[in-house]
């Protein structure tokens, strides 16, 4: 009788999502790990920025001012950290090593820029290269997008104008991602980023040990 060969589990995975302000790729992030809870960690960055509304720290973001955010990148503690809408952002990679050590599968929320940043860091390091994959969360269209940041009522109309000129020049980098999931609700972005996250757990070469 022949031997059904045993699959070994594939390493842990980096889910990379970006997408412009508006695009829905927060809300998106937080429905993945709430729907696989013993599987899936975000990341939580590090940002300059005040906490809004009910936001709290070590849960949303890791607040600190900048001076500490100074400190740490001296220190060259950040994987990716890069300066946007006014504020500076950052992911540190003792966060990013701890999820990994735990076995957790991991979601990072980032801009085009820690994007960027990330995607040159995996370049020249295998085992952050062999978890990778990433995906552009693209609005269907600029109307879409204007109406979903009009519509949270947070900014004022310079600010808004200014976030939606980001918007136009992000958007352009979608094809420097593995996937682009074009947004058109909320359960349907739902089940496009579920299948993309079972495919890279499935793709074979996630068995193999990074060359």
């Amino acid at each position: 009788m022949s031997v059904v060969p045993t699959l070994p589990p594939p390493p842990p995975l980096l889910l990379l999502v970006s997408g412009p302000a508006g695009s829905g790729k927060t809300t998106l992030c937080d429905r993945m790990c709430a729907a696989f809870p013993e599987r899936i960690r975000r990341v939580i960055t590090c940002t300059t920025r005040q906490p809004r509304d009910a936001e709290l720290a070590g849960v949303d973001y890791h607040f600190m001012d900048e001076a500490a955010f100074a400190r740490k990148i001296a220190a060259g503690e950040f994987l990716e950290h890069a300066r946007v809408h006014q504020n500076f952002y950052g992911t540190r990679r003792s966060d990013v090593d701890a999820l990994f050590a735990q076995g957790f599968d991991l979601l990072l929320n980032l801009d085009v820029q820690g994007a960027a940043s990330v995607r040159a860091v995996a370049a020249v390091d295998a085992r952050l290269r062999h978890a990778l994959a990433s995906i552009f969360i693209m609005p269907p269209s600029f109307e879409e997008l204007n109406g979903r940041l009009s519509g949270r009522g947070t900014e004022s109309r310079e600010e808004l104008e200014r976030r939606l000129r980001v918007a136009t020049q992000e958007m352009e980098q979608w094809p420097s991602y593995d996937f682009c999931l074009e947004s058109h609700g909320r359960d349907e972005d739902f089940e496009q980023l579920k299948s993309v996250y079972f495919a890279e757990k499935m793709r074979v070469s996630r068995h193999y040990p990074a060359p």
